[in-house]
């Protein structure tokens, strides 16, 4: 078996002081890929920066206290990339991959975009970009014999069973028709999957993201926007997914919870 987890911390060092430690102590995860660490790996404790039993690669955005991907492997990789060949985008702190024995491994921290800013217009201009690097990713893997697998917060929810309150949300980002019809390329055209939903066919949710504000969490009004994202033959090879969810909101150390996938490798 091998356990993959992908998580937004939502800032790394606040969530050290809240529990992420703690977490990572305890988990069976052989890889784990997080977003929006918001730090220099100087910045970070050293249990965080250097964990024993733990092979780490940050990638900080230049823009300081900004994105930040980070990856967590228990077998050192083969060979770490951090970017994905983009001009604009490869110092912004949004995606780093690792070849491990036969797969590549990614983590990404898609832009979140706001409707009628600039903020919308860079996260376009990222998944334009994106999405002709996961055609190529694709092709040069398997033409290695490799699986691929790109975790992350994709910050954007693909259908109405992945948002709570979809009806209220059809004009914002994240749910704009044609950031779902981008996702829908990614899944139906490049032949991608996304290994939750597979898992999980006919439920609403599950959920990874709920607002600080109000009664979200409580309530279970959320988003799933963190995905597994999977060639072919390794979602074949999925045999659990889910949630790692707080068992209250006092006990979050982030507003996203870990997404958690088990392969059969």
């Amino acid at each position: 078996m091998y356990t993959v987890t992908s998580v937004n911390v939502n800032g790394l060092r606040a969530a050290a002081k809240k529990g992420f430690v703690e977490w990572l102590a305890e988990t069976e995860a052989d890889v784990l890929c997080l977003q929006e660490v918001r730090a220099e790996a100087q910045q970070l404790p050293v249990e965080v920066r250097e964990p024993e039993g733990w092979h780490v690669t940050h990638a900080p955005a230049a823009a300081k206290g900004r994105a930040g991907v980070s990856l967590y492997t228990r077998r050192e990789p083969e060979r770490v990339q951090i970017g994905f060949g983009s001009q604009e985008f490869d110092g912004s702190g949004r995606y780093i991959e690792a070849d491990l024995p036969g797969v590549t491994v990614a983590s990404l921290y898609l832009p979140s975009g706001e409707v009628g800013t600039e903020r919308q217009d860079e996260k376009i201009r990222f998944m334009g970009e994106f999405l002709a690097y996961l055609r190529d990713l694709k092709v040069r893997a398997a033409a290695e014999g490799r699986h691929v697998l790109v975790c992350g917060d994709w910050n954007i929810a693909h259908h109405e069973a992945d948002l709570k309150n979809w009806k209220g949300n059809k004009k914002n980002s994240g749910f704009l028709p044609e950031e779902r019809a981008w996702l829908s390329e990614v899944f139906e055209a490049d032949g991608y999957v996304d290994v939750v939903r597979a898992l999980h066919p006919d439920v609403e949710g599950p959920y990874s993201w709920w607002s600080y504000r109000g009664r979200a969490f409580d309530n279970d009004t959320g988003w799933r926007i963190d995905y597994h994202v999977a060639t072919p033959g390794l979602a074949e090879r999925a045999v659990k997914g889910f949630v790692e969810r707080a068992a209250s909101h006092g006990e979050r150390w982030s507003d996203h919870a870990p997404v958690t996938v088990v392969y059969d490798m």
